[in-house]
């Protein structure tokens, strides 16, 4: 059984919509998500002995969400991840997207869909998003009709996307939550041990673009098939952290991405997916500067994400699985969250 409440969240400046939140509760998980960017604020989980820590990190209040932030628990798009230069050609027409990371754009732009009010459906079992995309929104061709669902089954949180386009659009959509199985407000995830189901992966040059090699993860510090300790592992190939995109085997059927066990809590997130590839991202670029829920600062390493998606500037790399929608086509994609006890 789940059950499904709702409640105000906040209210935006100059009279813009109540952002509501949305708390889903099954027997093992709760989960708290607002309309604004469809984002998890809170995901509940139990340890060994029974007792639920909040494991992702985030804001008590709305004001925290409004502020510059690093996407905590959004979702992203209409192109997740980056896109060199801010430029790519359809058809022969160039087009010009907002560059806000570096040269490049990044999680769909300046106003992506993390920092808009979406239209909630309250389901059974959850809770479905919806919003139109305005043709040149962000400088994107096209209307994009996008529907994003949540909803709970067990220990199981399942996020499906959808979306429609009117012309030939890149579309690539994303949630962006930071994990931390030791709690939120744990100092770092070093204790976390990894495993991504995936034998190759993109090679980045200084601005975080792939450089368009897709590499064996074969003896170097990406290759996660088995479990590692994420601390001992960073110190023993000197690497600051990861923010990669790692290539999953190539079908649109459910399969398994990666697994991260806390041994201290026993708790474990399994990720399964229909997407080509997952960004591990260990959060290189948290700071501590933020003031995060009950005051918890959120320093480098203090939490990562498992962002399921199509490859990054996958749109100005043809050999990249394609991630053009065009109309009379759906978009389709889900991820499975998967949260347990070892």
């Amino acid at each position: 059984m789940v059950s499904v409440t709702r409640a105000v969240f906040g209210d935006l400046p100059l009279g813009a919509g109540t952002v509501e939140k949305f708390q889903l509760q099954s027997d093992q998980l709760r989960v708290d998500i607002i309309s604004w960017g469809c984002t998890i604020t809170a995901l509940e989980v139990k340890d060994r002995q029974g007792r639920a820590s909040d494991v992702v990190l985030g804001f008590d209040e709305l004001e925290g969400y409004l502020q510059k932030q690093p996407y905590f628990g959004a979702v992203v798009g209409r192109v997740a991840n980056r896109i060199a230069k801010g430029t790519f050609t359809l058809d022969g027409k160039e087009y010009k997207l907002a560059i806000n990371n570096g040269p490049n754009s990044l999680h769909g732009g300046v106003k992506g869909f993390d920092k808009v009010l979406w239209t909630p459906r309250v389901l059974s079992n959850g809770v479905e998003f919806s919003r139109v995309s305005p043709d040149g929104e962000e400088g994107y061709p096209g209307e994009l009709k996008v529907w994003v669902t949540y909803t709970l089954d067990g220990g199981e949180l399942v996020v499906n996307y959808r979306a429609q386009a009117s012309q030939t659009t890149p579309v690539n959509l994303t949630n962006h939550s930071y994990f931390n199985l030791a709690g939120q407000g744990s100092p770092n995830i070093y204790d976390h041990e990894v495993t991504i189901e995936a034998d190759a992966f993109l090679p980045v040059d200084e601005v975080l673009i792939p450089t368009g090699e897709i590499a064996s993860v074969q003896g170097t510090a990406f290759d996660l098939r088995k479990p590692v300790e994420l601390g001992k592992h960073l110190q023993e190939f000197h690497v600051n952290g990861f923010d990669h995109n790692f290539c999953l085997k190539g079908s649109k059927e459910k399969r398994f991405c990666a697994r991260v066990h806390h041994a201290g809590s026993g708790r474990v997130l399994e990720v399964y997916t229909t997407q080509p590839g997952v960004q591990f991202y260990t959060g290189n670029f948290l700071d501590g500067t933020l003031k995060g829920k009950s005051g918890a600062g959120y320093p480098k390493h203090s939490g990562f994400c498992l962002e399921t998606q199509s490859w990054p500037d996958a749109v100005n790399q043809p050999h990249f699985p394609p991630v053009l929608l065009k109309p009379g086509e759906e978009y389709d994609h889900t991820t499975w969250f998967k949260f347990s006890v070892a």
